[in-house]
């Protein structure tokens, strides 16, 4: 998705940009023109690298960062801030434009003393978030892998028409973690319908 996106891009609460592929999310943005981080203080904070700004999501955000960015891209840190209304708001602060946020809906608590781990999401909550914003969702989407954590990812704007020509089609999550609770062969059986499930569990047998 990211090369869909030009301008300027900013990572907030990014740390050092690292993602856990061994690559940079900068090295995603490949049509971006400018590409800043922004950090706070504590366990994974401030780097001092170059095009890095301070920014407390819980604060209020300072007027040179407002509306300065094209693009604001946010990786799994609203669940650690306990002002999470706040913190959404203040992404919107920053961008002229469009809000991408990774959040999970599903996730083991992971904490330091320097942040806690206070909330998970539903894909309903975010719609709340960015209309309260007055932005508009373009495109949703979850993980899809049942044996691990589950995140959501959501892309909002203010300009709605020309994104949704710009990414794929808008497909609403119905019911997001739906295998959250299911057995391994409930969750197959699933995703190949009953009928295919019976014709696969019959040629192992026959294997065996």
């Amino acid at each position: 998705m990211a090369p869909r996106f030009d301008g300027h891009v900013v990572n907030v609460s990014g740390w050092d940009d690292r993602d856990k592929e061994g690559d940079r999310y900068r090295s995603y943005f490949t049509r971006a023109a400018a590409y800043s981080l922004t950090n706070f203080s504590g366990t994974r904070g401030l780097t001092g690298s170059q095009d890095e700004h301070y920014l407390d999501l819980a604060g209020d955000v300072p007027a040179e960062l407002a509306g300065r960015f094209d693009v604001v891209f946010n990786h799994t840190t609203l669940e650690h801030i306990f002002d999470v209304r706040r913190a959404f708001a203040n992404l919107c602060r920053l961008s002229r434009d469009v809000v991408i946020v990774v959040v999970p809906f599903a996730q083991q608590q992971h904490e330091t003393e320097s942040f806690g781990d206070y909330w998970r999401f539903t894909p309903r909550c975010l719609r709340r978030l960015y209309e309260e914003n007055d932005l508009a969702v373009v495109y949703e989407s979850e993980s899809p892998h049942a044996d691990a954590a589950s995140y959501l990812f959501f892309v909002g704007a203010r300009q709605r028409e020309l994104w949704l020509e710009r990414l794929p089609a808008l497909r609403p999550i119905r019911e997001a973690g739906s295998w959250i609770g299911r057995g391994r062969l409930r969750t197959v059986a699933d995703a190949l319908g009953f009928a295919a499930l019976v014709r696969l569990v019959r040629r192992i047998a026959k294997r065996t």
